[in-house]
């Protein structure tokens, strides 16, 4: 038999070098390779869990955007009961899709507070899981919960059977009672959302994986959302001026960082392999 086809999958040694042994420089070469190899495995990793975190990142957007800026704005009129409880029977199917809307965006903000932990865990493992806490307790916990104040004002409205006791005008009263209770419910989980952002900001800056500038704007929206929640609960006069801001910096900031995630995902070289704690 032919010998010559036993070890065809190995290299041949080097003219002059004694077989068994390894060439000088090959380990350099091919631990150089390994590495190339385990640095291109790594970015393409990150590049996947930043889209799926900015596909997900602009789901919420969409769907916490329709609840808030159009289902609880074409439909609840501030201070008049009897108008809110209209609308919202008049548009039960509406009222009821923005809460499912909600409910959407916390479900998906659950995974993005994972997703952006996996990314950020390299530039400060403690910070990354404080950042992802504080978004786990603002919406997936806190928002989430909240969403029975809005469910109660519903059942107030259209559950009258064992709510005959009370006079239709008692009824909307208390429904718009916890509609108010559900916007500053809101606020609240405004505080962790806002403390969120400014812990992520200052991850995104120091990361290798997003450029300063994302950072920056991040940090920006953080707080925005803080001096409204604040704004409401200690200067009440002063609530458009707050509203107005947090609308600015939270779509200049966050529609960034969500774009960003999906269409670039990460810059071209991984994060640093060595954890900060």
């Amino acid at each position: 038999m032919d010998d010559s086809n036993e070890y065809a999958g190995e290299s041949r040694p080097l003219a002059g070098t004694p077989a068994g042994t390894t060439p000088a420089g090959a380990t350099a070469a091919g631990g150089s390779v390994l590495e190339s190899s385990d640095s291109r495995t790594g970015l393409g990793a990150n590049r996947r869990t930043a889209r799926i975190a900015g596909l997900l990142y602009l789901v919420i957007i969409v769907t916490a955007g329709f609840s808030e800026g159009y289902v609880r704005a074409t439909l609840l009129v501030p201070g008049d009961a009897a108008a809110t409880a209209a609308n919202i029977l008049a548009s039960e199917g509406l009222f009821r899709l923005g809460i499912v809307s909600d409910l959407v965006a916390f479900s998906a903000d659950a995974v993005v507070a994972v997703l952006l932990y996996a990314l950020l865990r390299p530039v400060n493992r403690t910070l990354a899981l404080i950042a992802a806490t504080l978004r786990l307790i603002a919406h997936p916990a806190i928002a989430s919960l909240n969403l029975l104040n809005q469910y109660a004002a519903l059942l107030l409205l259209t559950e009258g059977e064992y709510l005959t006791a009370f006079e239709p005008v008692q009824l909307q009263a208390l429904a718009l009672f916890f509609l108010d209770a559900h916007g500053y419910g809101y606020l609240v989980a405004g505080v962790f959302f806002g403390l969120h952002l400014l812990v992520l900001g200052y991850l995104l800056y120091r990361s290798d994986l997003f450029p300063a500038v994302l950072g920056v704007l991040v940090v920006v929206a953080a707080v925005g959302y803080l001096i409204e929640s604040l704004t409401f609960f200690l200067l009440p006069g002063y609530e458009p001026i707050a509203t107005s801001i947090v609308l600015l910096t939270a779509v200049v900031g966050e529609v960034s960082l969500a774009l960003y995630l999906l269409v670039r995902g990460v810059r071209g070289r991984p994060a640093t392999t060595g954890v900060t704690d």
